[in-house]
């Protein structure tokens, strides 16, 4: 019978830690497929945060760096700069990114860092018991807002997307989701065209990843898809925010 599937190069053989359902594990390996794909595996460099992809030094089969919390990006700034012939990207969840992080990403993304970021955004923080994120949506119960997101006294989420495109040093911002299989292929395309940018010599780049995290939403995993797409979505819509490489348009259509 002829090979018709293997695994990716890009990922080691270590069980991930992940809780069942976690969409970490896709976004990894869309990650690794795309590294091993362009033939850039052996030359590329990750940053770890600290959040539930904290581990993540121990799945990718790449040098990987572990940043201090929400130092992703300036981690990654000292290895591009240093090795500017590697390929260097963060792997960084809403809390690490949008919260302690927030500087660091606008600030690499300003100055143009030839670097390559993958935010996964599941509204929540995941690692430490399912507190209230910048990226939680409005009315949104979690740990630290048992009668839901307050915008009065919380403030309203964070489109990182959105803010990051505004900024002139980056190329290419994309929001995209693994909540179906039409939705994890176009994810793909779209991290794909950001390590592209890279290897094109361009500035900054940044795909937001819509994720789900069934244990702290207390939500079954199929459940938390249809959560995804029936509250996420319409507030973080998908699509191309900026691409000054080519058409600056959104090109996904919601899946519901």
């Amino acid at each position: 019978m002829p090979l018709t599937f293997t695994k990716t190069r890009g990922l080691t053989d270590v069980p991930t830690h992940y809780c069942p359902g976690c969409t970490h594990g896709i976004v990894h390996r869309l990650v690794a497929e795309v590294l091993e794909e362009l033939g850039v595996l052996d030359n590329a460099i990750g940053v770890a945060p600290v959040g539930c992809s904290v581990l993540a030094f121990n799945y990718f089969a790449c040098d990987v760096f572990e940043a201090a919390h929400g130092r992703a990006p300036a981690v990654a700034t000292g290895v591009k700069r240093s090795r500017p012939d590697s390929v260097v990207f963060t792997y960084q969840g809403d809390g690490d990114l949008a919260a302690i992080g927030t500087a660091e990403v606008v600030h690499a993304a300003t100055r143009g860092e030839k670097i390559t970021t993958i935010f996964v955004n599941n509204a929540i923080y995941g690692m430490t018991g399912g507190q209230m994120a910048p990226t939680s949506l409005p009315g949104q119960v979690t740990e630290t807002s048992p009668y839901g997101r307050d915008t009065k006294t919380a403030g309203f989420p964070i489109r990182v997307s959105e803010l990051i495109s505004t900024l002139d040093g980056a190329v290419y911002v994309e929001r995209v989701s693994v909540d179906s299989v039409k939705n994890v292929l176009k994810a793909k395309k779209a991290i794909k065209r950001a390590f592209e940018c890279q290897l094109e010599g361009k500035g900054y780049s940044l795909i937001e990843v819509l994720s789900i995290c069934p244990t702290n939403w207390g939500l079954s995993p199929e459940e938390s898809m249809e959560w995804l797409r029936t509250n996420m979505m319409p507030y973080y819509p998908l699509g191309v925010k900026k691409d000054t490489l080519g058409a600056n348009k959104d090109t996904f259509e919601e899946v519901h």
